[in-house]
C-alpha cells in the first residue's frame, strides 16, 4: 500500500474515533473558538515602516529612528545623549543569536559597543562613563554586566537563577545609588510541567525550579503530569503512524518550588535564598551580593523611577498553560515597596487564584493554593493592564515639552496566543499612557484600523511589538524599541530575525 494512502486511512480512523468518542460523552470533550491572536498572520515575510499607519494623540509625531536590528529589547543614552540599544541575542521559539550593546550613529547606522554569547540582553543603563546591562542569560544563567565605552565587559554578578520561563531584567539605577534589576520565575505558576520541555529550558536543566527569596511553608499540593523525558522517543515512535494506539506516557507529581517530578508534603519548608526567582533585586554599583527588594513577582519586566523617587515595576502575569493553567489574569503595575510579598504564585493583584469563577482554565482544574499560609496580605496593583498584553519596559514623563508629567509610558508587547492561551482578537502591540492618580489606561500609539493588531497582521507598516519605552536626557523625546515580527500558532513562536525598530515620537512642534 502507497504511504500516502497508509496515512489517509490513519487519519480518517482516527477522526472518526475522536467523533465517535465526543458524541458519546460530551462532557468529556469541549469545543472551543479559533484564537484570533495578533502573532496568527499571513505575513509576506518584509518588515515594512509606515509613519501614516500610527495612531498617536493630536499634536505628536512619530519617526523611525533604526530599522533591521535582531530583537532589539533596550534603549539608553550617554552623558552626551546619544542613543544606544541592545540586541537580545535569544528569543523564544529558541532562536540564538549574538547579543550585543550599539550606538546609533546616524540613521539605519549602529556601531557595536560589546558583544556577548549568554543572551537574552534585556535592557541597559548608564551612569557616570559605564553601561549596565542586564543579562538574562538562558544557557548559562543570569548577570549584571557592567561595559565602558570601549566595550571592556566585567560581570558584577553572575550565576542568577535565569535559565527557566523568565529571564533576568531591567536595570535601572535608584536615587540611592543601587542598580535595581527584575528576575523572573522558573514557570508559569509555581509547577514544572511539560511546557517547559517544550520551551526548551527544562531538556537543558532538567533539576532547575522556582526559588524563593524567603522560607516557604507549602500545602504539600502536587500536580499530575506526563513525563516527557522517558515517553516523548517511545511516543514519536508511535504516534507517526498510529496516534491513537501510542502507548501511554509514564505520569509524575510534581510541587511547589520543586525540580520536574519531585511532589512535595503538606508542612514542607522550602529554605529561601538570594539570589530568587520571581521578584526585584538590587547591588551595589561596585558588585556584590544581591539584596532582596521585593518578592512573589511573576516576570518584572520594565523597572523604573518615578519623578518622586519611588520605583515601579511591570508584572506579567499567569497564562494558560502547563500544569497549573490560570485563567484571566491581566499584566499589572505595582508601586514597589521594599520587603513586601506580591502574591505569586497564589494570588493576582490581591485576589486568591484559587476562585472558580474567576481564575479556573476551562477544561482544568481550578488552581489550589500552593503555600500553607501566605507571608503578608498581598498589595493591590496601582494599575491592570489587558490579559496577555504583556506590559514590558516603563518610563515616566518628567518635562512639560512632551507632556503628561508623571505619567508612566509603558510598551505592550502583545499576545502569544495560542501558547499561552486564546483570545479574540490581539491584545497589546501598542504603547500605553498610565495615568498615575487612579491607574487609568489610555491608548497612546497603536497601528490604525479595525483591530489593534501588529503591522504583520494588518499588512501595514506601523508597530510590531513594543517591549521598551524610554525618554531621553531631554525628557522631550519617548523611544520606544519595538521587537520586531513575531507570529505564532499551535506549534509555537516564530520570530524574524533583522525586523526590530527603534521609534521616536515627540511633539509635532519639537525639532
Amino acid at each position: 500500500m502507497p504511504v500516502s494512502r497508509k496515512r489517509s486511512i490513519i487519519r480518517s480512523i482516527y477522526t472518526a474515533c475522536v467523533a465517535t468518542a465526543c458524541i458519546a460523552a460530551v462532557a468529556g470533550c469541549s469545543v472551543h473558538g479559533p484564537s484570533g491572536g495578533g502573532g496568527q498572520a499571513l505575513w509576506d515575510g518584509q518588515r515594512h515602516v509606515s509613519v501614516a499607519d500610527v495612531w498617536l494623540p493630536p499634536g505628536y509625531k512619530i519617526e523611525p529612528v533604526v530599522i533591521g536590528l535582531n530583537f532589539p529589547t533596550g534603549v539608553t543614552f550617554d552623558d552626551a545623549g546619544k542613543v544606544y540599544v541592545t540586541e537580545s541575542g535569544y528569543s523564544y521559539g529558541e532562536i540564538w543569536s549574538e547579543p550585543r550593546l550599539v550606538r546609533v550613529d546616524a540613521k539605519d547606522a549602529v556601531v557595536v559597543i560589546a558583544r556577548g554569547s549568554n543572551g537574552p540582553w534585556n535592557g541597559a543603563t548608564f551612569h557616570d562613563g559605564n553601561f549596565y546591562v542586564a543579562e538574562g542569560g538562558e544557557a548559562r544563567g543570569g548577570s549584571i554586566l557592567k561595559i565602558d565605552r570601549d566595550g571592556n565587559t566585567t560581570a558584577l554578578v553572575q550565576d542568577l537563577p535565569s535559565t527557566g520561563d523568565h529571564h533576568t531584567n531591567g536595570p535601572v539605577i535608584g536615587p540611592d545609588g543601587y542598580l535595581y534589576f527584575g528576575q523572573g520565575t522558573a514557570t508559569n505558576s509555581g509547577i514544572v510541567g511539560v511546557d517547559n520541555y517544550q520551551y526548551g529550558w527544562l531538556q537543558r536543566y532538567p533539576q532547575f525550579h522556582d526559588i524563593p527569596a524567603k522560607d516557604v511553608t507549602l500545602a504539600g499540593v502536587n500536580y499530575e503530569s506526563r513525563d516527557p523525558f522517558s515517553a516523548a522517543p517511545k511516543l514519536a515512535r508511535y504516534q507517526r503512524w498510529f496516534p491513537i494506539f501510542a502507548p501511554s506516557p509514564r505520569l509524575v507529581l510534581t510541587g511547589a518550588y520543586s525540580s520536574f517530578g519531585t511532589p512535595t508534603k503538606p508542612g514542607q519548608v522550602v529554605p529561601g535564598q538570594i539570589p530568587f526567582t520571581g521578584g526585584i533585586m538590587r547591588i551595589p554599583l561596585a558588585g556584590g551580593q544581591p539584596e532582596m527588594v521585593a518578592w512573589g513577582m511573576r516576570n518584572p519586566f520594565g523597572l523604573a523611577f518615578a519623578p518622586d523617587g519611588k520605583l515601579f515595576a511591570t508584572d506579567n502575569e499567569y497564562d494558560v498553560r502547563g500544569s497549573r493553567p490560570v485563567w484571566g489574569t491581566g499584566d499589572v503595575l505595582w508601586e514597589v515597596t521594599p520587603g513586601k510579598w506580591y502574591g505569586w504564585p497564589d494570588y493576582f493583584a490581591g485576589q486568591p487564584i484559587n476562585n472558580a469563577d474567576r481564575f479556573g482554565a476551562p477544561d482544568a482544574p481550578v488552581p489550589r493554593r500552593l503555600l500553607a499560609s501566605t507571608p503578608n496580605k498581598p498589595p493591590l496593583p496601582a494599575a491592570k493592564f489587558a490579559v496577555h498584553a504583556s506590559a514590558d519596559g516603563l518610563d515616566f514623563s518628567r518635562d512639560d515639552g512632551f507632556g503628561f508629567v508623571g505619567d508612566a509610558f509603558v510598551a505592550e508587547f502583545g499576545d502569544m496566543a495560542p501558547t499561552t492561551g486564546t483570545v479574540q482578537d490581539p491584545v497589546g502591540f501598542r504603547v500605553v499612557r498610565v495615568e498615575r492618580a487612579g491607574g487609568i489606561v489610555h491608548a497612546f500609539a497603536f497601528n490604525r484600523g479595525r483591530a489593534n493588531a501588529p503591522a504583520s497582521k494588518t499588512n501595514g507598516g506601523g508597530l510590531e511589538r513594543p517591549v521598551a519605552a524610554r525618554f531621553d536626557p531631554s525628557g522631550n523625546a519617548l523611544y520606544i524599541v519595538d521587537f520586531g515580527v513575531m507570529l505564532t500558532d499551535a506549534r509555537g513562536v516564530h520570530p524574524a530575525e533583522n525586523t526590530g525598530v527603534l521609534w521616536k515620537i515627540t511633539r509635532e512642534d519639537t525639532k
